[in-house]
């Protein structure tokens, strides 16, 4: 891949063999700064995991002290009562058949998370293989299938995120704005790295996390050293 002449200028301000500890990392994101917009930090985790063992498929639900710094956009599928108190809950789209059958046939995926009510489930089954592969079908283990959607929906506007292992056994999820202080950066990455070290599955032997980075939205990875994350508390 082609790099451009800022990003090359942001490689050298990171020692690519080192391993940074937290604290290292979060001093020099600042640094990496290079858009003009509100760059986001990603993190990265890489596991010693086979997500084809359903006992080893790593997922979790957590809410960020901090939020992300993005504004999230609800999709609620509900009906009655369950679709009024959606929307007064302040999720940006709310519908029920007529809203599965423009995903259906509009392909329409202008939203972040969807979120159903229990009763809904079956005919939101007709646009499963739309929704599953952009990590958008509604599931009880992220708490997006509830009888209490405008929890749910306060929830994720609020900074809840799910976070979750892909088939190479690697969690990428934002964890804030590169405007957040070092403080709040901090806070989001601990909350994130405690819900992930409880997640380990009992039959994971040797190390688990075998590494781990974080990057802005523009900017090269830097490496985290994993044995400081083992050691970290909230």
């Amino acid at each position: 891949m082609k790099r451009g002449k800022r990003y090359k200028e942001l490689i050298k301000l990171i020692e690519q063999e080192k391993a940074y500890t937290v604290d290292e990392t979060i001093a020099i994101l600042p640094k990496l700064k290079s858009a003009k917009f509100d760059e986001s930090i990603e993190a990265v985790y890489v596991l010693n995991v086979d997500p084809k063992h359903a006992d080893q498929n790593v997922r979790g639900v957590i809410s960020l002290p901090n939020g992300t710094g993005k504004k999230v956009k609800v999709l609620v599928f509900a009906k009655g009562d369950d679709a009024r108190a959606a929307e007064n809950a302040g999720a940006d789209i709310v519908g029920a058949e007529e809203l599965i059958d423009k995903i259906a046939k509009e392909n329409f995926l202008d939203f972040d998370v969807a979120i159903a009510t229990k009763d809904m489930m079956r005919d939101i089954g007709k646009i499963a293989k739309i929704l599953g592969p952009r990590k958008l079908m509604p599931n009880p283990k992220a708490g997006t299938v509830t009888d209490d959607v405008a929890k749910a929906v306060k929830d994720f506007k609020a900074g809840k995120i799910e976070y979750r292992v892909d088939k190479t056994g690697v969690i990428h999820t934002i964890i804030g704005k590169i405007s957040f202080t070092a403080e709040q950066i901090k806070e989001n990455l601990l909350t994130l790295n405690e819900a992930i070290l409880k997640a380990r599955p009992a039959s994971v032997k040797g190390q688990y996390i075998t590494k781990a980075f974080i990057s802005l939205t523009m900017s090269p990875s830097l490496r985290i050293d994993a044995q400081d994350l083992l050691k970290l508390k909230k």
